[in-house]
């Protein structure tokens, strides 16, 4: 797909579609108030006729408009002007990707960066833009015998903005959309591979390929060799499945050579049945998204390759299934973890925290100056915040505070959650240091103080993405979250340690 930015008379421009947007009340907005009076209020009289009322994500494609250069102009439905903010601006630029996939138009120019939305600029607007269209053309039918037959594909896309001055300097926005959804492209077509396919030896084939692309240094730790470091989680949730488990570290060198690190953990489940404590039959198909913290952690590391930031970044995922064969673990096991503490296991079905533990222990080796896991963790988070934020919780306001500026700049947004003392009140064993999960029902803060015990000594935030991570039902698969949170963190940190030198 090939973006541009581009000003000037919109009615002059050869394209398969211009896209522009009419407010409730038969308002036009400036860019179809310009093809409009050009076309000689052809627009006008259609929209006064009640074919679009401007309701919110409506459209309407017209055809051959007078003195419009343009095979097409759809129009897309704003909503009420005054209610005009990120989610409106959102849905109307999904639903002009809707209906642009219906037509035949093989280049479209996209009329709706120059709209205002509250407290965002032009650089948000053209990101938010560069997404919606990547996600409107992004297809995952590689498995299919026949892929689904489609008309020509859009290959080509114009942003318009309003002024010159916007298209000569729109270039680093843009250039960052671009990085941000080749990240959420790895990570969503990683994430939707069925877990015959994403084993953890093809996710480390996955990093050897990555890495060879990016120029990202590569270790991969079989199991022999996490049995030598002490990785008692992790050997603990593998042992029920026939696939070995692989301990995947990416390191991505923009920085200095002892500039600071910040170090991405992913959790890499690449099927979940539960273990012993197996989970229910009804939709355990959507386990295979269970490994989407390790698939956004792929993500971030291109786009912080394609970004070329001044930055050095870790991504380390321990990855292998939780399947219930007969060498699985059982509940009441105990087990050593590489940090030396011991754990209880009472239930199974929460693996996730026990891979990341020794995971994090790992990272204490980096010295980092922040540690991020990514994890599909909780059922719990879910309840909590719906598929709308991912959960976080944290050991440093300030890391934290970081965590949720990206969020909101990504528009990929997360909610703190607490992580008080009391909390951890909850994990009492009487054989071991401590169970992996609390009594009675688990919940996602009691998962993150499970953590929290594995990270004393380096700022850490643990981002539950188990709501926002993939989609269910019609729209089942994954999202690709949280790769845009993540990168924006990562170049926001690039940015503060070159401005500090």
């Amino acid at each position: 797909m090939d973006f541009d930015v581009s000003s000037g008379k919109l009615e002059e421009q050869r394209t398969g579609c211009l896209v522009v947007g009419v407010y409730e009340g038969h308002k036009l907005s400036p860019a179809a108030a310009q093809l409009d009076a050009a076309s000689g209020r052809a627009i006008q009289r259609v929209v006064l006729r009640g074919d679009l009322d401007g309701e919110l994500g409506a459209t309407l494609l017209l055809h051959d408009v007078p003195n419009v250069g343009s095979q097409r102009v759809l129009l897309v439905g704003l909503g009420p002007e005054a209610d005009f903010r990120e989610t409106s601006y959102r849905t109307a630029l999904s639903a002009a990707m809707k209906a642009l996939r219906t037509t035949g138009a093989v280049d479209a120019t996209i009329c709706l960066a120059d709209l205002p939305v509250k407290g965002r600029d032009s650089a948000w607007k053209l990101e938010q833009a560069v997404l919606a269209v990547t996600e409107g053309v992004y297809r995952f039918d590689k498995l299919k015998s026949k892929p689904s037959p489609a008309k020509r594909a859009l290959d080509k896309v114009v942003l318009h903005v309003a002024e010159a001055a916007q298209a000569s300097t729109s270039a680093g926005a843009v250039h960052r959309a671009i990085a941000i959804a080749e990240g959420v492209a790895l990570a969503k077509d990683l994430g939707n591979l069925p877990g015959n396919i994403c084993t953890p030896a093809y996710l480390a084939d996955q990093a050897r390929e990555v890495g060879k692309r990016h120029g990202l240094r590569l270790q991969v730790l079989e199991r022999d060799d996490v049995e030598e470091l002490g990785m008692g989680g992790l050997l603990a949730v593998a042992r029920g499945s026939c696939q070995p488990p692989k301990f995947i570290v990416m390191e991505y060198q923009g920085g200095a050579p002892d500039g600071q690190t910040v170090v991405l953990v992913g959790k890499g489940i690449t099927f979940d049945a539960g273990g012993i404590s197996i989970k229910p039959a009804p939709e355990m198909d959507e386990m295979k998204f269970d490994m989407c913290g390790a698939a956004s952690v792929f993500g971030a590391l291109r786009a912080a390759a394609l970004m070329q930031l001044s930055l050095n970044v870790v991504g380390i995922i321990p990855a292998t299934e939780n399947m219930p064969g007969g060498n699985a673990t059982r509940p009441g096991d105990v087990v050593t973890t590489m940090s030396g503490q011991t754990v209880e296991i009472l239930d199974t079905d929460s693996e996730g925290r026990l891979v990341l533990c020794d995971a994090l222990t790992y990272a204490e080796r980096y010295r980092p100056a922040a540690v991020v896991d990514i994890a599909t963790l909780t059922g719990e988070i879910v309840a909590a915040l719906g598929d709308v934020a991912s959960g976080v919780f944290s050991n440093s306001d300030p890391l934290a505070r970081e965590i949720l500026e990206a969020g909101d700049r990504a528009w990929d947004r997360a909610w703190q959650m607490p992580l008080w003392d009391e909390y951890q009140d909850a994990l009492r064993s009487n054989f071991a240091d401590f169970p992996n999960i609390g009594p009675g029902p688990d919940s996602a803060v009691t998962a993150a103080c499970f953590l929290a015990r594995f990270t004393g000594r380096y700022p850490w935030v643990h981002l539950d993405i188990a709501g926002t991570a993939s989609k269910s039902g019609a729209d089942k698969g994954a999202t690709g979250r949280p790769v845009a949170l993540l990168a924006h963190f990562l170049a926001a940190r690039a940015e503060t340690k070159n401005s500090a030198r």
